[in-house]
């Protein structure tokens, strides 16, 4: 799918062709960690190619573990490190492999040479987008949630520009604010295909489709939470669900069994490749407040009860699911706050309030930013010096 071209109404449009010859100037995307960071990546990757422009990826990561067949010419793996824990040996043998990255990322971009470096956030991008300032190539950060993550707080002194998903992020003080562009945050083409699919409120009678995931850290808190919840349902409202849900792989059978013993018809797996797909069919999704999540709930249009990854250091996660809670387009619940009796009674609410989560979903809608892809790239080709924004 070829998304629409959507220009920001404070830019020029660039010289854009979607089968347009390859350049020989390149860019280069700094990315790895989680999904939260690569699929920004990914997605601008794309949109790249389609303007006929190399990409190279410089990453920590071993291997494709998110099965996301990355679009780059090459990939590079640097290595990288979290800080982690307060001992002065920690910080050593981390400085110690921030510094050996630093260095492999400098001999890459001395070999490939690109107009630009990228950089989505998390500590994988710390040793790129250093190298990339010491060798003078223009840089942007990009941030994902509405809270500014410590590695990109870190580097957004040392950048060209800030791209946010949010406006208003939090952490962006007074020496950056003059770099800040607001694009949103990228998603996929395969979440831009889905998107196309409208929402359609349940019937009263059924069938009620519901979709509960939660990445990596919180499939076994809905796993625990979710099926008990919704075994306390009558008869007649547990033969209306559908349930396609995340688990641990170590967790599936035990939540097939959950759902079967009350009666409830669920689709269970640990691994879902169309995730967009099911969140086009689901009348309400289930799940935690990471940048992706938001990201794909509010450019499909769909109504969500979220519940942040409690413990975040800067509860990054809190600060997305209340951003769509204030407009209407989510539930926001905190993890220490919930019961089986408080989960029950806000999804039975919307169970029985069709209207509500049509109202929801064009909430969310009205909250993404479909053409963030577009704005992103506008501002890498203003990096590269392709073309410039008009005056404002």
């Amino acid at each position: 799918m070829t998304p629409t071209m959507t220009i920001d109404e404070n830019m020029a449009s660039p010289p854009t062709t979607i089968s347009a010859p390859v350049s020989t100037d390149s860019v280069m995307l700094a990315a790895g960690g989680t999904g939260g960071h690569l699929f920004p990546a990914l997605a601008l990757a794309q949109e790249l190619k389609r303007r006929g422009i190399p990409v190279d990826l410089i990453t920590d990561m071993r291997g494709d573990r998110y099965g996301s067949n990355f679009p780059a010419r090459t990939i590079f793996q640097v290595p990288s490190a979290t800080i982690n824990g307060r001992s002065p040996v920690a910080a050593a043998n981390t400085g110690l492999t921030l510094a050996k990255g630093v260095a492999k990322a400098r001999q890459v971009l001395a070999d490939v040479n690109p107009k630009a470096v990228i950089g989505f956030g998390g500590y994988p991008s710390l040793p790129p987008m250093l190298a990339a300032r010491m060798r003078g190539i223009p840089t942007a950060i990009h941030e994902q949630n509405a809270v500014l993550g410590r590695a990109n707080r870190f580097l957004s002194r040392r950048v060209t520009a800030i791209a946010t998903s949010f406006q208003g992020v939090k952490g962006i003080d007074v020496g950056t604010a003059a770099k800040v562009r607001f694009t949103g945050n990228p998603v996929r083409d395969i979440v831009l295909e889905w998107s196309r699919e409208a929402y359609k409120a349940p019937s009263e009678s059924g069938p009620f489709q519901i979709l509960v995931f939660g990445g990596s850290q919180g499939a076994r808190f809905f796993s625990d939470m979710v099926p008990a919840v919704l075994a306390t349902y009558s008869p007649q409202a547990r033969a209306a669900l559908r349930i396609v849900q995340q688990a641990r792989q170590e967790d599936v059978a035990r939540v097939e069994q959950a759902y079967a013993q009350a009666g409830i018809h669920a689709y269970v797996q640990a691994f879902f490749p169309n995730l967009p797909e099911a969140m086009s069919e689901a009348h309400l999704v289930i799940g935690r407040a990471g940048a992706s999540t938001i990201a794909e709930l509010t450019v499909m249009g769909r109504p969500s009860i979220l519940v942040p990854l409690p413990n975040a250091i800067d509860n990054d996660q809190l600060t997305n699911a209340r951003r769509l809670a204030d407009v209407g387009a989510a539930v926001c619940l905190e993890q220490k706050d919930i019961t089986g009796e408080r989960l029950a009674m806000a999804i039975g609410q919307l169970l029985e309030a069709p209207d509500k989560l049509a109202a929801m979903a064009d909430a969310a809608r009205g909250a993404g930013r479909p053409n963030a892809v577009v704005l992103l790239a506008n501002l890498v080709e203003e990096l590269m010096g392709r073309w410039t924004p008009a005056e404002v």
